[in-house]
């Protein structure tokens, strides 16, 4: 016995020093291969979230190629160029076991997604056995995408520290994620901006510029509007998100990663305020609602400060939220600012309120309150990548949970219809040849993942389908809610108000209601996408501020998109060469695109630019333009242009909207009706009735002088005894009544046309497309 209790202590001895053996093994294996896989600074020569440093594309292309070529957790690919040739990159992470077998996860995914390929919808007992055999052996897939606004740079740099934690780390945490989701990693939605905004920080580093935005678009064509584009499908890195990515993969999350303004809340999580858009899902808002709540708890309890949910932002235009009509939640994380990668100060009472919350007073939905101080590029990373990984442990520890709801979705989306209810629309069918801008409708919808059939009434898109609410959002008229404050004041959306795409490309969509009866008919599917653009021999410019205008990108877009036809190639005229004067030599036609007046006159001051930068077009260059009218030249103004050219050129006309309160007049994006006089040039070619999409926009009253009513013509008006409203939100619309929308007034032997609208706003108002076309092409 004796020898026997003598043995114990050596057993246990022998026993301790075994499982510490064990113990360093593993700890010096996973020392070993952490070190083996490469840490961003091996790259970049510096930690993401290091103050006043940013990278090259170029630099993030190596990082995750040599990443994934270290780490069997990671793939890395390239699907594609940008607007501007770069390449355009993602990254799946996953455990190593899961990578090897990704093409069965996509076909448990692409199966859950459309639960009519598991039974009939009469049979939904079958469909929901085989489905829960799917979620047993599915992963939850998650897609974060970093960058898509440029100035926001804290995202592309946390791409980075999050691909390397979940390359490196051995944590339970991680091991857990690894093994119950794959992960798609897009570095940046926008590589172009990465550059630009780098070289712009570059070139002022050290200087009293340091930490200002670029003086140019940080997308070539569409600035920050690249993330409005998620249902028009216009730009190539939407294109190739949708088409390589979601529609691949249809992941149940898509984390959106972006900042926000410095004096106002840290971040923000969801839920998103009210308005919700009608078509998105109920158990779309119950997710995003769980896991924001869930993120923002777990970020305060680990001392975050300055967290708000439910403010600021709006779940309404679907321009925004692709995954919300696809069966994905969107997670928007919006991080506060710094001057891109340089530090500020920011003192509590800076502090400013957003719509939904003040951040000097704790409430429901805010706090607990930060009281300012520095702010960092690396307090930025830190709150992007913290809710990062307390949403993927969300979604690894309720991995059936999350494959679930998403399966619940779709299985509602594709029920059979009952009676009375909405069966789908039907689109007229176009001419087999020649341009027809239902072809482009037809498109959108069909880039979207909807299905549409060709029958003997038309082209039928069913409601009892998958992607159905997308289609239905996007081809029924919008009625936005009369949203007022505790005031009176009407709340404004975040974003817009109508997204109606048969309005804005003038085409008709009927709904129809169960029960319809069709005939089938066989695909003969025809003409494909058509060019809008003419081959012109006219010198035409655009007015390029270096105060950025996003509709000088998408009127560049629309002027230089190729497609079936050859388009026009204009220059771009700056304030320099505008105020250099001689216009007329060289160009026959200049548009100044959507801007406020102050903005095109003046630009930036002296002290916040290089003085290259500064003083817009100014007196000399407004002094040019009369000159090139005058002597015969054409000048086209759009939207809040038109104010401008009232102004400085002291016409005829007035604003008849100028600095009325928002009680009285308000139409933030909206939809209007106007009638056209077809006889004049610019009309040619059009229906007596067509659209407006109007967006803090001049209305036009002619003064009572008669030599000024001979210099004008009113080629649109709005209707004297009808609605104006077509789609979204329209207040005071008795004010406007009768009043023009798009006019040409003469000066000197050249004219100034003037609209009231955006006739080419954002790519999809192919309804007034022509107008715009005449107005730059007619002498």
């Amino acid at each position: 016995m004796l020898k026997r209790l003598l043995l114990i202590p050596a057993l246990l001895l022998l026993i301790a020093v075994s499982i510490h053996s064990d113990a360093v093994l593993r700890s010096t294996t996973a020392l070993a291969q952490t070190r083996s896989i490469p840490a961003p600074a091996d790259v970049l020569g510096f930690t993401p979230g290091d103050d006043r440093k940013l990278a090259s594309w170029a630099k993030v292309v190596e990082y995750f190629k040599k990443l994934a070529a270290a780490s069997d957790r990671v793939k890395f690919e390239e699907i594609g160029k940008s607007t501007m040739g770069a390449p355009f990159v993602y990254a799946t992470i996953s455990a190593p076991e899961n990578l090897k077998r990704l093409n069965e996860y996509k076909e448990i995914q692409r199966q859950l997604a459309d639960p009519r390929i598991l039974g009939s919808p009469t049979n939904p007992a079958l469909a929901d056995r085989k489905a829960r055999a799917l979620i047993a052996r599915g992963k939850t897939i998650i897609a974060i995408t970093c960058g898509i606004h440029s100035t926001e740079v804290g995202s592309y740099l946390s791409s980075m520290l999050i691909a390397y934690r979940l390359a490196s780390s051995n944590e339970p945490e991680i091991q857990e994620i690894l093994r119950n989701t794959i992960i798609l990693l897009v570095p940046s939605t926008n590589p172009d901006g990465v550059d630009i905004v780098n070289n712009w920080y570059q070139k002022t580093l050290g200087t009293p510029y340091e930490g200002t935005d670029p003086p140019e678009l940080y997308h070539k064509y569409t600035g920050h509007d690249d993330n409005r584009d998620w249902y028009a499908f216009t730009q190539v890195e939407t294109q190739l998100v949708v088409d390589k990515i979601l529609n691949v993969w249809h992941p149940q999350i898509v984390h959106d990663i972006h900042q926000q303004g410095a004096f106002g809340s840290r971040l923000f999580l969801p839920p998103y305020m009210q308005p919700v858009e009608p078509n998105v899902p109920k158990q779309i808002v119950e997710g995003y609602t769980e896991l924001g709540y869930y993120i923002a708890k777990e970020m305060r309890a680990a001392g975050f400060k300055g967290i708000t949910t439910d403010s600021t932002y709006d779940a309404w235009s679907p321009s925004r939220a692709y995954s919300h009509y696809h069966g994905g939640v969107r997670i928007l994380q919006e991080t506060a600012s710094c001057r891109l990668a340089t530090p500020i100060t920011v003192k509590f009472e800076q502090l400013q309120s957003r719509e939904g919350y003040d951040p000097q007073k704790e409430s429901a939905n805010f706090g607990p309150l930060w009281r300012g101080g520095e702010w960092h590029i690396r307090d930025i990373t830190n709150h992007m990548t913290t809710a990062a990984f307390l949403l993927l442990k969300h979604v690894a520890q309720n991995r059936e949970h999350w494959l679930q709801r998403f399966y619940e979705i779709e299985k509602e989306a594709v029920r059979p219809r009952k009676p009375g209810e909405l069966a789908g629309f039907i689109l007229p069918t176009p001419p087999s040849s020649g341009f027809s801008n239902t072809f482009m409708l037809r498109e959108i919808l069909r880039r979207g993942g909807v299905e549409i059939s060709e029958t003997d009434k038309g082209w039928l898109v069913r409601s009892d389908q998958p992607y159905g609410s997308f289609a239905k959002a996007l081809l029924e008229v919008q009625h936005y809610p009369n949203l007022r404050d505790s005031l009176g004041r009407p709340i404004p959306p975040y974003d817009v108000t109508a997204h109606t795409l048969p309005l804005l490309m003038g085409v008709i969509a009927e709904s129809v209601s169960v029960p319809f009866n069709y005939t089938l008919r066989k695909y003969s599917w025809g003409g494909g996408l058509y060019g809008f653009c003419r081959n012109q021999s006219e010198r035409l410019a655009v007015y390029k501020s270096h105060f950025p205008a996003i509709d000088e990108g998408w009127t560049r877009w629309l002027l230089e998109t190729k497609s079936s036809t050859t388009c026009m190639k204009p220059l771009l005229l700056e304030d320099a060469e505008a105020r250099a004067g001689n216009l007329r030599t060289n160009f026959d036609t200049i548009v100044i695109p959507d801007q406020p007046r102050n903005a095109i006159l003046n630009g930036h001051r002296k002290d916040t630019m290089p003085s290259e930068y500064t003083g817009g077009l100014g007196e000399q260059g407004v002094k040019a333009l009369r000159e090139f009218v005058e002597q015969g030249g054409t000048l086209v103004c759009l939207n809040r242009a038109s104010d401008f050219a009232i102004e400085q050129f002291k016409l005829p006309i007035r604003d008849v909207t100028d600095g009325l309160p928002r009680t009285d007049f308000y139409v933030p994006g909206s939809i209007l009706h106007i009638e056209l006089d077809t006889n004049d040039p610019i009309g040619a070619g059009m229906p007596k009735e067509s659209i407006a999409w109007v967006e803090n926009s001049p209305v036009f009253e002619i003064k009572s002088d008669p030599l000024a009513l001979a210099r004008v013509k009113i080629i649109a008006a709005y209707p004297k005894d009808k609605d104006p409203l077509l789609s979204g939100w329209l207040l005071g619309g008795d004010r406007i009544k009768g009043k023009a929308a798009l006019v040409e007034v003469g000066l000197g032997k050249g004219r100034i046309i003037l609209f009231g609208f955006r006739p080419q706003y954002r790519g999809q108002s192919l309804a007034t497309y022509p107008l715009f076309f005449n107005a730059i092409t007619r002498h």
